[in-house]
């Protein structure tokens, strides 16, 4: 069974998400999910000019704190992310690779004016987590609406979709090898 280093950044009070996600996740992948501090000051990817976190300098980060006995290491950020070419990311990961970094920031109901939801936040937590560590077994953007892996641009496309892959990126999973017991398709 290989590993899933869990590394919180940033996450102030919604460190609480924390074990209910590494529930959630447990053998979802057949990896065995250990949480981690990070080592790095996450500062390094604050822009100021846009008030944001470089997701690309957090991933590079992630990357030089796994263990050759890692298969997976993801970032749960309570900070908001940017990738250069857009105003916001959900998270991004490594196609086909091994790091991936989810942000908590955007999926909160409290940002867009409304009460605080925490089984929302919660449920939208973990169908990015899955859809950026899907992208970690090399699945791409899928046009399946109910699929974990169709892209999700605005937080109402995440509640839309499912927590679940499609008969297609289900069997591309199965044949990446991936041994988890749960992993699920639609």
């Amino acid at each position: 069974m290989g590993i899933l280093r869990l590394v919180p950044i940033l996450c102030g009070d919604a460190r609480d998400l924390l074990p209910p996600l590494v529930e959630a996740l447990d053998n979802l992948f057949g990896l065995q999910i250990e949480l981690q501090p990070h080592s790095f000051d996450p500062e390094i990817a604050f822009d100021s000019s846009r008030g944001q976190y470089n997701s690309r300098v957090l991933l590079t980060e992630l990357l030089r704190e796994t263990d050759p006995e890692d298969t997976r290491i993801l970032g749960v950020a309570g900070v908001d992310l940017f990738i250069p070419v857009l105003t916001y990311v959900f998270g991004e990961a490594q196609l086909d690779g091994r790091a991936a970094v989810v942000s908590i920031h955007r999926l909160d109901s409290q940002l867009y004016g409304l009460p605080p939801n925490r089984p929302l936040l919660l449920q939208r937590l973990r169908k990015e987590v899955i859809h950026e560590l899907g992208h970690t077994y090399n699945l791409l953007h899928c046009h399946q609406h109910r699929c974990v892996m169709m892209s999700s641009t605005y937080v109402e496309g995440i509640d839309l979709k499912s927590d679940r892959f499609c008969d297609r990126c289900l069997a591309q999973l199965r044949r990446a090898k991936v041994p988890g017991r749960d992993v699920a398709g639609a």
